[in-house]
């Protein structure tokens, strides 16, 4: 602050003003870290949960398209896609 502003608390009030904003951020502090702590733990059994699903059920298989040649024959390498 500038030296020429007066302040309108006395310093003891200002003290428990600045104590009492100080415990109330470390309080806050304390209950979102605990929170993120409960995410985490969420996420990573959501995550355990998708792939147990994803191994049990894969998802299905695009099936590869084959072409035929001009001549309306099929490449004997293809014959095993069919």
């Amino acid at each position: 602050m500038p030296a020429d502003v007066t302040e309108t608390a006395s310093q003891e009030e200002l003290l428990e003003q600045f104590k009492s904003r100080y415990q109330g951020l470390l309080k806050d502090n304390r209950e979102m870290a605990d929170k993120i702590k409960s995410n985490e733990a969420t996420a990573l059994k959501l995550l355990g949960a998708i792939e147990t699903l994803e191994y049990l059920s894969p998802p299905p298989q695009e099936e590869e398209e084959i072409e035929e040649r001009p001549d309306g024959t099929i490449d004997p390498d293809d014959l095993e896609k069919t």
